[in-house]
């Protein structure tokens, strides 16, 4: 059952797409007050658990922690951020009456579960202007399976997308892209998508190509898919400030930029310099922006990836002026001069939030300030690409992932998890977020395999591709000045040949999976409690994953382990992928279990009366042989 309450005058995000009539009076659960901004509270027992928010730092269960919807450009995800790239107001608390939330707030919002007061749930925001969803059923998975319901069928990639791509910012030339393919093809391992950062632009300017690095474009994509490789570049939300790049004058001439309050374009640094940002919640805007997907799309390229959609400023030309002032008055004060001011002066200069106070969206012919709608900039940029797509090319899937978002995103792309780093913890991070991820319909989503910033080691690609076998976007990404970590690149590249294999063998089961999950407005990913709700000790495991309604993965994240201890909350058989195509078994009884996992290995644990297709490895999707098909179960 799900009842909708309004406060005040929310502004239309759009999020939900079920016309469902507010309510009168209060939510059944909690308490709520619109005394200096909105509040709801609520006083949790002891052994309840709140899931939820999505893309955020920590763990399945978020009691302990303060979590803040604000989407952020921030490359260092150490456990004190507080927030990330997306902003998903979603939360779940499971416990003898289980419940649900979804605060429909586009605008920075807190919520402290258990961090002030450990028993006190409090969600706030400054403004008391939003919708509240409140969500009663059987069980969290339930609640889960509703929620889906009213906010729309998750964005469904084309095929080839699970397959494995190679990615890393630094690629500039033709040279550069033929180079990782013939890596990856003379070593046997499969690819199926190269990606494009920045560097392919013509200085850094959406919707061109470098035409000195890439002289016949639309023909190098052609030979390149010949090849079994799709090209997928990257799209960034500034639009480069130049006389004569048409997208610029166009944009000017129109008025489809944010404007300051004196209506003047408002301009920000980003990576061309100065930049202009298309007003993607304006809907003329927004369809303008779209349609230049065209350029790419009809030179052959099939998949997105949109980035800086926060969106991420470097600084704007009023920070920037007081900066200039501070520093000069810093210079010639000779004493009571602080170095850790003037430090923190620069570093706040990206992303300040006084910079989003600074301009505004045309909606409805209302002007809007930027920062009350914040969170909405990165899902309205996929969605303006989204929408362009259905006319561009209405017949054909295409891929569209994006690292900024909201809820109601997830119908038109997913997401990649942003700049990430080759740590440990960021992997088991990547493991813990995909279930809360599928729960606010962000299906289509992975990390950086590896790990984008630092340098990565052999032990952690290879566990971090083992785990990358099961999402649906399996992606090896780097940034420029790090070790170089495509799986060419390592000794004994039979290793990772081999984990790579194991995807494709699995391919049609995962894809399968993830459309049925769409379907059915199900999770892929899913924690064991939602699969055995009744088994007090799989409500804790966080480490393990349920895929579909067959198979348990338990990915090693742990560095120099030799293998990892796993609960089983049934019999189940793990499955033990190895090198060349090979496999082992063994049937396991419910219970503790510690199991040995080479860094060859790919583990997947098949529950009991289960039974998944496995195909034969080939060099990319299209060729797999989907006819000739093996099967692995636990009975077997």
């Amino acid at each position: 059952m799900i009842k909708k309450y309004r406060f005040g005058d929310p502004f239309e995000t759009e999020a939900v797409v079920e016309n469902i009539q507010a309510e009168h009076g209060e939510p059944k659960f909690g308490e709520t007050s619109i005394d200096n901004g909105f509040s709801f509270s609520y006083m949790m027992d002891e052994d309840e658990i709140v899931y939820g928010l999505g893309e955020a730092n920590r763990g399945i269960n978020k009691r302990g922690y303060r979590y803040v919807s604000d989407c952020s450009d921030d490359p260092n995800h150490t456990e004190d951020k507080v927030s990330l790239y997306g902003a998903h107001n979603f939360i779940i608390v499971s416990g003898k009456t289980p419940f649900g939330v979804f605060f429909d707030y586009p605008a920075r919002m807190t919520f402290d579960i258990g961090y002030t007061k450990s028993a006190l749930l409090k969600v706030s925001c400054e403004y008391a202007d939003l919708y509240v969803y409140v969500i009663e059923g059987e069980n969290a998975y339930d609640i889960v399976k509703q929620f889906r319901k009213i906010i729309g069928r998750s964005y469904i990639p084309p095929r080839f997308a699970f397959g494995f791509g190679q990615s890393r910012w630094g690629y500039k030339t033709k040279e550069d892209f033929v180079k990782v393919l013939r890596g990856y093809r003379d070593h046997h391992i499969p690819l199926d998508m190269i990606y494009m950062d920045i560097d392919y632009m013509q200085d850094y300017k959406d919707f061109t190509v470098n035409e000195e690095n890439f002289p016949d474009f639309a023909e190098f994509v052609r030979k390149m898919k010949e090849e079994g490789v799709r090209l997928i570049p990257i799209i960034d939300a500034g639009v480069k400030i130049e006389k004569g790049y048409s997208v610029y004058e166009e944009g000017v001439q129109k008025g489809y930029f944010c404007k300051r309050e004196d209506g003047s374009d408002f301009a920000a640094a980003v990576w061309p310099g100065y930049t202009h940002f298309p007003d993607v919640l304006n809907k003329e805007a927004r369809e303008w922006f779209g349609s230049h997907y065209r350029f790419l799309i009809d030179q052959g390229i099939e998949g997105f990836w949109n980035d800086m959609n926060e969106p991420a400023i470097f600084y704007s030309r009023e920070g920037m002026d007081e900066l200039k002032s501070y520093i000069k008055e810093y210079v010639q004060e000779t004493e009571d001069v602080s170095p850790w001011e003037l430090g923190d002066r620069v570093r706040n200069l990206a992303n300040s939030p006084e910079d989003y106070k600074r301009f505004y969206h045309c909606v409805n012919g209302k002007m809007i300030r930027h920062d009350r709608v914040h969170n909405l900039y990165g899902y309205n940029m996929t969605r303006a690409a989204g929408e362009a797509f259905e006319k561009i090319a209405p017949d054909k899937r295409i891929l569209m992932f994006s690292r900024s978002s909201y809820i109601g995103m997830h119908r038109y792309g997913g997401i990649w998890t942003g700049d990430n780093k080759s740590w440990w913890d960021h992997l088991l991070l990547n493991i813990k977020m995909m279930p809360s991820l599928n729960m606010c319909g962000f299906l289509y989503s992975g990390a950086d395999l590896g790990g984008f910033g630092a340098d990565a080691t052999r032990d952690l690609v290879l566990r971090w591709l083992a785990f990358g076998v099961f999402t649906p976007l399996m992606r090896n990404h780097a940034a420029t000045g790090t070790r170089e970590q495509e799986a060419y690149q390592f000794e004994d590249t039979d290793d990772f040949r081999g984990i790579i294999e194991t995807r494709y063998r699995l391919i049609p089961y995962l894809y399968d999976t993830f459309i049925k999950a769409a379907e059915n407005n199900d999770m892929y990913f899913k924690p064991l409690a939602f699969e055995y709700p009744d088994d007090t000790f799989a409500a804790g495991v966080e480490d393990q994953l349920m895929i579909g309604q067959e198979i348990m993965i338990a990915p090693v994240y742990t560095q120099n382990a030799k293998g990892r201890y796993v609960y089983l909350p049934e019999e189940m058989t793990l499955v033990k992928f190895t090198r060349d195509n090979h496999y082992t078994r063994e049937k396991l009884a419910k219970g503790h279990h510690y199991i040995e996992v080479s860094l060859a290995e790919v583990p997947v644990f098949i529950r009991k009366g289960k039974t998944i297709p496995i195909v034969k490895v080939a060099e990319c999707v299209e060729k797999l042989d989907t006819e000739h098909v093996e099967y692995q179960g636990c009975d077997n």
